[in-house]
């Protein structure tokens, strides 16, 4: 999302957009130009598929606001060339939320598609054809085609879909999310395969079906299964866990006076990445790597660890939940995802990425060994 600017905030949720979406209004533009000859088609191409994206952004608002009404946050709403993505807290904390907060969003195309067939009613269009080569469908009846076209989309039983979602949550409602995860990502995998198989088909000739695109559907959907079952899993075997149970206590602490050459000398020697700032016993900061190398390379190897550490930082106690911990550090954008454990003012531990990543992948290799 690096690549992307705010262009408001609705409702308090910043919406971006990212800049490869002026590509694909550049390259619409070039279409709409090529289809008429003339600047009004050209113009005319840009502004429909302005107006399919604001229907997508409006999706997207269904969902951040059915999120709001169970007390979810939304980070942001970012417009990319494949539609838009709503970073949310959480997608439903129980099975009934992660319901109404999936059919949210196609509830919006729904409602746009019924005024669109109102307005197609009251005021009948003179051109009855739906015709976007040539640049000349009544927008209503665009609009109607589009917003029933993300209906059946998006509805796809598929991750990252929201009938993934929709389907997850029924499969979850009396039983197992973790199971339901697995039987919905293993349903959306199947319906990728499905798509990629219609497209060799139709490459080879063997059916009269011929959209490439469906290729890139079929990994997206792929990918998408894959990892909202890790993600899941993931989730599940971190439930209960303590900070203490997955928190590293062996590590080094540097000093606010030591210079990033002797860090360099620390960076070297062993597997630590990310360092915790002492000064007089308190915990006074954190230098990442990447914040070490940025420093390193700006103002050379003298330059002092408390010219280049980071003083925002989160602090953990020993007996707090993981997950709760991870999600306080992650709430914040461009915080640092390395945690200190204090207990009793006195540093007795961190918690990084890594590390959690890997007690996850022991946990998970000793259940499937039992």
């Amino acid at each position: 999302m690096k690549w992307s600017i705010l262009i408001g905030r609705p409702f308090g949720v910043e919406v971006r957009l990212h800049l490869t979406f002026l590509l694909l209004l550049a390259f619409f533009g070039w279409r709409g130009w090529d289809a008429s000859h003339t600047v009004q088609g050209a113009l005319s191409s840009v502004l429909f598929q302005s107006l399919i994206f604001g229907c997508v952004l409006l999706h997207e608002f269904g969902h951040v606001l059915m999120a709001r009404r169970f007390g979810i946050r939304t980070r942001d709403v970012t417009l990319l060339p494949i539609g838009g993505v709503a970073r949310m807290d959480s997608t439903g904390e129980t099975p009934r939320q992660e319901l109404l907060i999936a059919l949210a969003g196609p509830a919006v195309n729904v409602v746009i598609a019924g005024l669109a067939f109102a307005w197609l009613l009251l005021f009948p269009a003179r051109t009855p054809q739906f015709d976007t080569t040539a640049l000349n469908a009544p927008l209503p009846l665009a609009l109607l085609v589009v917003n029933l076209f993300l209906v059946g989309f998006n509805l796809i039983p598929a991750f990252p879909m929201d009938g993934g979602r929709v389907l997850r949550a029924i499969l979850s409602w009396r039983g197992d999310r973790v199971r339901a995860t697995r039987i919905a990502a293993a349903i959306g995998k199947g319906i990728a395969l499905l798509f990629g198989a219609v497209v060799l088909l139709g490459m080879a000739g063997l059916i009269p079906i011929q959209q490439p695109f469906l290729l890139f559907i079929a990994l997206f959907v792929w990918i998408g299964a894959s990892q909202e079952a890790d993600a899941v899993a993931t989730t599940s075997i971190l439930q209960g866990v303590t900070v203490r149970d997955a928190m590293m206590t062996q590590f080094r602490i540097a000093e606010p006076f030591h210079s990033l050459r002797e860090m360099s000398e620390w960076l070297l020697a062993g597997d630590q990445q990310d360092f915790p700032v002492v000064a007089q016993g308190d915990v006074v900061g954190i230098l990442p790597r990447e914040d070490f190398l940025r420093a390193l390379a700006a103002s050379g190897p003298d330059t002092l660890v408390k010219d280049a550490m980071r003083r925002d930082f989160n602090l953990a106690a020993p007996e707090e939940d993981i997950e709760t911990v991870l999600r306080r550090a992650q709430s914040k954008e461009g915080s640092v995802l390395t945690i200190p454990v204090v207990q009793g003012g006195v540093l007795v531990g961190m918690v990084t990425p890594e590390n959690v990543g890997e007690f996850v992948m022991v946990k998970a290799a000793m259940k499937t060994g039992r």
